[in-house]
């Protein structure tokens, strides 16, 4: 089985939310917007490591907030850099050890401001991770949305993205000697890593990057609606495997009675 090391960028600014903090140590429905992310990107994997990558002037704060949302616990806190990529570099560099020895497998980064990207999006992730090399996930782009007309296919790229753990430790060293600075995981690794076979996995229309206030008001509003659907989604798979076992049952005494000896 994968051990998969789940990393959480929140070492932002918040500049464009336009607030005097980073977005995600806000509140959404009762829980900070980064123990939601935390708490997604980890919840569905019995062997991972859970990493938040944060501004070193935040750690103060951090770690109140998580320890008041029960977040805490099994979170390793790295400092993060001034931009992105850069935090996501300073995240391999703390796993550096573990992945050259063989205890990681994948790696998968977040944005910790898409609070609501669902623990089964991270396993689809990681599934197409292990399985392909690389796996990111997307929106088609509805062509009424674009300028002009394009015969391919047009995508939202959203996080998580995953890749197996020793390319993109390798990707994002290359990326430090080189002077490369990628939008995001997956252009370090088209970059230095071409070959890879990528794959698109569904994105989720609920996924959104809380980057403006109307994002987090439409997000609060997203929240309820997300439970309800995954508890109807539950109920909905336990109705249909009980149908089935009933099916079965069925059908295993029907096939026991013709076989009575007569």
């Amino acid at each position: 089985m994968s051990t998969v090391a789940s990393v959480v960028l929140a070492a932002g600014s918040g500049t464009r939310f336009g607030h005097s903090m980073n977005k995600v140590w806000l509140q959404l429905n009762g829980k900070h917007i980064i123990s939601r992310s935390l708490e997604n990107s980890r919840s569905n994997f019995s062997h991972v490591r859970s990493i938040l990558v944060i501004n070193p002037d935040d750690e103060e704060f951090a770690r109140d907030a998580l320890a008041k949302d029960g977040a805490l616990t099994n979170t390793e806190i790295v400092h993060g850099g001034a931009t992105r990529h850069e935090s996501e570099y300073k995240a391999l560099q703390y796993l550096k050890g573990d992945i050259e020895a063989g205890l990681i497998d994948l790696v998968l980064i977040h944005d910790g401001a898409r609070p609501l990207a669902t623990p089964e999006l991270f396993v689809a992730i990681a599934d197409g991770a292990q399985t392909d090399g690389g796996a990111i996930p997307t929106i088609a782009l509805d062509p009424r949305e674009m300028d002009t007309a394009r015969d391919e296919t047009v995508a939202r790229v959203q996080t998580p993205q995953g890749f197996r753990a020793a390319q993109l430790l390798q990707a994002y060293e290359k990326a430090a000697v080189s002077g490369f600075v990628g939008t995001d995981t997956a252009a370090c690794m088209e970059k230095f890593f071409p070959e890879v076979n990528t794959v698109a996995v569904p994105g989720d229309i609920f996924n959104i990057k809380i980057t403006y206030p109307q994002d987090l008001a439409i997000a609060e509003l997203l929240v309820p609606v997300q439970q309800i659907t995954h508890q109807f989604n539950l109920f909905f798979r336990i109705y249909a495997g009980a149908i089935w076992l009933c099916l079965n049952y069925s059908g295993f005494c029907r096939i026991k009675q013709r076989n009575k000896p007569g």
